[in-house]
């Protein structure tokens, strides 16, 4: 099990461990920039706005691997049009060093709200985060240990009520049997120690292969991603990748293949175990094999166009069979009709995206999107006309301003409530696979969080922030606004007007600072939810009782300390 109990003597042999080696190593080396590290990946990305990036990097491939010069550059913000993310004389150095330590801690009040945030779950209560490590180069080898270490103090909080009737109560457990979401992780404070960032992988040239549990982010969003993001815990897989965009005469390519093992986390979804043993279906296994490939083009007629694909199966490991085309499933037909039906049977689930992403220097702005539907269409014919069928979308952008001094200015728009043509396609079927649910191989998850959006099954985000920034420092603000498990709502209740959806709008407050070695990242952020767990109604009822609006906070605050700079 992923979720332990609090043992606080094994936890502080195993930091003891890594703080010997952040003593033994002195000197920041080349190392990787795990996907989503706060402040310096939205650094990165901002200065390629600016110019200050190789226009071939798409950042829809990521973790990114930084040389030490092009480490400081980007934290001090200097020689900008340097930073070539990993030049072939880069490549050709060996050496053996301390990565950055991180330390986050995060709190919630009254209900778990936030995302993207790797190994921590939602939690109410405070949450720490710990990571440190070392890496080395000799010649081709490259070896990353950098574990991650993360304490949740995991109180209860009024989650879904047992007071609604059973034709509710099989619509919320429909996407709950479905998927592997739950509500509270464990009983108790839970303690997770895992290989976090870590890889043992052979470079050459711009082409890497091993074996890896980093965190891996598909896709352009800045926000949230389709596939991979850093929402979830990391997974042990196998990889072959580019390190940097691969040169050819059409243009450059970026791309990943992986096979890898996911799990579920075994935890009922709701806190009332009476609702879990009448409505819960178990759990048909519990660890699944899962196949991916992403691909990225930039033409060479077209600086700053990104398109790519990105592609991936999943399947529990005791009904797969081990021929070749159950290990690369990836490669097989997109196409129900000859794909197989007898593959539904034996529980594969895939998913597609496509993406695209512009960058405009010259008006230092950015717009990118990102579409996929889940489950195989019958055939072309059915998803040309059909495209809407189990699908997700977003879109964003970014724009730098200045008046006197500079600004930024960032938006996405995520989308996973269920096309209004289920009602038709599925009339007398039950229903429908969603993005987040399927009925055998549930959702695309690892210990009980997507691995995609973070934001909760069919539920709809709009995000906006405005930024005043120098350098990497940051003062800002952002607006946001969630609609929750929106599939669940027209499901339960469709258009009766005594219901409402469940919608959270939030402000916060954004502060990023750095001070010699360390760079500080904060966010306090003030929720209010209208119609909390659909409590709220215009008459009370047994399926619609009365509820209150709620008000919690939920702040974050991260810390990244550069071990030996300057020495």
């Amino acid at each position: 099990m992923l979720f332990k109990n609090t043992n606080n003597s094994s936890y502080l042999k195993v930091f003891a461990f890594f703080s010997f080696l952040f003593l033994l190593f002195s000197k920041v080396g080349a190392q990787t920039l795990p996907a989503g590290t706060p402040v310096l990946e939205e650094a990165l990305r901002r200065l390629q706005l600016e110019g200050g990036v190789n226009k071939s990097t798409s950042f829809a491939l990521r973790p990114f691997e930084l040389s030490p010069e092009n480490w400081s550059a980007l934290v001090d913000l200097k020689n900008a049009d340097s930073i070539n993310i990993l030049s072939k004389s880069e490549q050709k150095k060996n050496y053996i060093k301390t990565s950055f330590l991180r330390q986050s801690v995060s709190v919630n009040t009254k209900r778990p709200y936030g995302w993207g945030n790797g190994p921590m779950v939602p939690n109410v209560g405070i949450q720490t985060y710990t990571q440190i490590g070392f890496s080395l180069k000799a010649s081709i080898l490259r070896i990353q240990i950098i574990p991650e270490f993360v304490w949740t103090q995991n109180k209860p909080y009024q989650g879904f009520g047992d007071d609604f009737s059973d034709d509710i109560n099989n619509a919320r457990y429909r996407y709950w049997s479905f998927g592997d979401y739950p509500e509270r992780f464990g009983d108790g404070p839970t303690t997770i120690h895992w290989w976090g960032q870590s890889k043992a992988t052979l470079q050459a040239g711009a082409f890497e292969a091993g074996i890896s549990t980093e965190n891996i982010w598909w896709g352009p969003g800045q926000f949230s991603a389709l596939t991979f993001s850093n929402n979830a815990r990391s997974f042990p897989h196998i990889t072959l990748n580019t390190r940097r965009p691969a040169k050819t005469f059409l243009g450059t390519f970026e791309g990943q293949i992986i096979m890898g093992q996911i799990q579920d986390s075994g935890i009922e979804p709701a806190q009332i175990q009476s609702l879990n043993d009448e409505y819960f279906a178990p759990f048909n296994g519990h660890s699944k094999y899962v196949n991916a490939l992403s691909i990225t083009y930039q033409p060479k007629w077209i600086p700053g166009l990104f398109v790519g694909v990105n592609r991936t199966h999943q399947q529990y490991n005791n009904v797969r069979e081990k021929k070749l085309s159950d290990y690369l499933p990836i490669f097989e037909a997109f196409q129900k009709k000859v794909y197989g039906f007898d593959k539904d049977a034996e529980g594969r689930d895939q998913q597609v995206t496509f993406f695209g992403r512009f960058v405009i220097p010259s008006a230092k702005a950015e717009l990118y999107f990102e579409y996929g539907r889940r489950d195989h269409a019958f055939d072309w014919r059915e998803a040309i006309l059909n495209p809407e069928h189990a699908r997700a979308y977003l879109f964003g952008f970014q724009k730098l301003l200045t008046f006197r001094k500079k600004y930024q200015i960032r938006g996405e728009i995520l989308h996973q409530q269920e096309s209004i043509n289920r009602i038709i396609r599925y009339l007398g079927l039950g229903g429908s696979y969603t993005w987040n649910t399927h009925g055998q191989a549930r959702g695309f998850t690892n210990y009980g969080e997507a691995l995609g959006t973070g934001s909760g099954v069919g539920s709809n985000v709009q995000t906006l922030e405005v930024s005043q920034i120098d350098g990497i420092n940051k003062r800002g603000i952002v607006l946001e606004r969630l609609a929750n498990n929106q599939d669940f709502f027209y499901r339960a209740f469709g258009q009766n007007s005594g219901k409402k959806p469940w919608i959270d709008f939030s402000v916060g407050l954004l502060w990023d600072q750095k001070w010699d070695n360390f760079i500080l990242s904060s966010k306090a952020q003030f929720i209010k939810s209208y119609n909390y767990q659909w409590e709220n109604s215009v008459d009370s009822s047994a399926d619609f009782p009365i509820g209150s609006n709620k008000f919690a906070f939920y702040g974050s605050l991260n810390l990244i300390y550069r071990i030996g700079q300057g020495n």
